[in-house]
């Protein structure tokens, strides 16, 4: 007996399965198109519209390059104390109207500032002296024109710290001092004309001595110029000068003189404590005096 043969079932091979790599490999080519179309310029409608152009500089109006002077202030920058000081000058000279407000604006100059300034004078003087063993005629005239800028600055400055513009004895009284030290360091000529300006100097101190010495009795009966030891300056500076501030003794002989010197130079009663000068100072004159048991 013949079994009739079955026909074979079909085979379907399963799917080859992709490898992973391959997979994210496919992906990370999707998503790089997909990026690069959303940054192309030809896909983004902002950017299409947007021109690209190269920014210009900055042109100032009806403004060329060209020179011209410096502005006011960046002037004043460039110059020293010596060139501002005669530019005002000069200003002054021709404009007295701005010179008065100049007086008047300016702060009064203390009496160390102005011995400064002195001082410097002072110094072009001692430059100007020649070198080596030179004849008294022929350093004079060397030092001439130094030596009356001083004169001139000491004639000029004084008044400033005289009564009644200066009122506080003591300020006038360290002005003074220190005006008389640099007389006292003036050269001495041989010659008696050439001596003229040192002579002067001393006169004119000394009256201005006397001044102060005289209006500073009128307040509080002269106790400043002793209490200060300013009598014994001014004694020391008389000796100095070789006794030419006689004016200026008498003032301190007449006005305050009543509360007389003992051998040391100081006040007769200032190392009393029952003394009236020192009764004034302490502020107890006139209180009442104690009664002992009789």
């Amino acid at each position: 007996m013949i079994v009739p043969q079955q026909p074979e079932t079909p085979r379907f091979s399963a799917p080859r399965s992709m490898s992973p790599y391959s997979m994210a490999s496919k992906k990370r080519k999707a998503d790089d198109e997909n990026d690069e179309m959303s940054v192309s310029p030809t896909s983004s409608p902002a950017i299409s519209s947007r021109q690209l152009s190269r920014p210009s500089k900055k042109v100032r109006a009806g403004h060329e390059l060209a020179g011209r002077p410096l502005p006011l202030a960046r002037l004043l920058e460039t110059l020293d104390t010596a060139q501002l000081r005669m530019v005002l000058q000069t200003i002054c000279d021709r404009r007295p109207d701005i010179g008065q407000e100049v007086v008047n604006g300016a702060p009064r100059p203390t009496h160390a500032a102005s011995l400064q300034v002195l001082d410097e004078y002072m110094e072009k003087l001692r430059a100007s002296f020649p070198f080596g063993n030179s004849s008294s005629d022929y350093t004079y005239h060397r030092v001439k024109q130094a030596l009356a800028a001083v004169i001139d600055a000491i004639s000029d400055f004084t008044p400033q710290y005289l009564p009644p513009v200066e009122q506080q004895t003591n300020i006038s009284l360290q002005y003074l001092d220190g005006a008389t030290a640099i007389i006292h360091s003036l050269p001495d000529f041989e010659n008696q004309q050439h001596r003229y300006h040192k002579d002067t100097a001393y006169d004119d101190i000394s009256k201005a001595w006397a001044l102060v010495i005289t209006e500073g009795a009128k307040r509080g009966g002269g106790i400043v110029m002793h209490t200060n030891g300013w009598d014994v300056n001014l004694r020391k500076h008389n000796e100095q000068s070789g006794g030419r501030l006689g004016q200026a003794m008498a003032a301190m002989a007449n006005e305050v003189g009543w509360m007389g010197h003992n051998s040391n130079g100081r006040l007769s009663g200032s190392s009393d404590p029952n003394s009236i000068l020192n009764q004034l100072v302490s502020g107890k004159y006139g209180s009442p005096v104690p009664v002992g048991r009789c």
